[in-house]
């Protein structure tokens, strides 16, 4: 069976093929001002700078951060290398949050 982790990648693969991922700090940042993202995903290993920034502009917003990943790994699932990526799609927010509750939850 496949771990929460990798089907949160995976998750990220498809949400980037559906056309419902923004990346970059810039148009994650643009995007949330505009209430256009759902969740945001943070790497682990960004710089502190970008992760109080992002962090600070999604509590504003009310949009959920996760930074479970490193920056390889949001790289590799979406085959360009990002340090941040924003989710725009309702469903794949919602299967997001869940995985990464459990997740956390440590299941």
């Amino acid at each position: 069976m496949i771990n929460q982790r990798q089907q949160i990648l995976n998750l990220l693969g498809l949400a980037r093929r559906a056309g419902q991922l923004v990346t970059g700090e810039g148009m994650v940042l643009t995007a949330l001002q505009k209430d256009q993202v759902r969740i945001v995903l943070l790497a682990s290993d960004a710089g502190q700078a970008t992760i109080k920034k992002v962090t600070d502009k999604c509590q504003t917003h009310q949009v959920r951060v996760v930074n479970d990943f490193t920056r390889l790994e949001i790289s590799q699932a979406i085959g360009q290398a990002r340090t941040i990526v924003g989710i725009t799609g309702a469903g794949f927010a919602k299967k997001i949050h869940q995985l990464t509750t459990k997740l956390n939850e440590g299941e």
